[in-house]
């Protein structure tokens, strides 16, 4: 993180030595603000779509079909818990549940062109006047998410930040 700031010119000099940084207790204490802040705002827009935290989160995990296991993985939940979660989704046409070939005790999520139209559109009510966007100029905004990409090792992983499959 020290070097991607440095090359935006914050921290000093690149070859500057690494002295202590006092700023880390500050930082830890703005990012817990600012997730809650966007767990909020993301609970807020969802809603407005009659979602559910859980439910509008299933829904962007599913750029491809998804195997249940792996969809409870990634949303750090009991594979029961996401039996419900997508109950609702399915009552509702926005995903479909679908055996494939090769093993059919696997259930595999797809979502449909209902559920990816609600996927959009709950998107897009999240980045309007994002208050930690809206002063940012465009090339600070690459900044941050080139930072942030780091941060969550999306740089050294390919897949982004999601858990290895389990497709039992």
């Amino acid at each position: 993180m020290r070097q991607g700031l440095r090359d935006a010119g914050v921290g000093g000099p690149p070859d500057a030595p690494d002295a202590p940084d006092d700023c880390l207790e500050e930082l830890v204490g703005l990012l817990f603000r600012l997730t809650g802040d966007l767990r909020q705002r993301f609970t807020d827009r969802a809603a407005a779509f009659d979602l559910s935290f859980a439910q509008a989160m299933a829904l962007r995990q599913l750029d491809d079909p998804l195997p249940m296991g792996e969809l409870a993985q990634r949303l750090c939940c009991d594979a029961s818990n996401v039996t419900g979660i997508v109950d609702r989704l399915e009552e509702r046409g926005l995903v479909e549940r679908r055996v494939f070939p090769g093993d059919r005790r696997v259930k595999r999520l797809v979502i449909t062109a209902a559920g990816c139209d609600l996927r959009r559109r709950h998107t897009d009510a999240l980045t309007v006047d994002l208050p930690l966007l809206v002063d940012l100029s465009a090339d600070e905004r690459r900044l941050l998410a080139n930072l942030l990409r780091r941060g969550v090792g999306a740089d050294r992983d390919t897949e982004g930040s999601h858990a290895p499959s389990d497709d039992r």
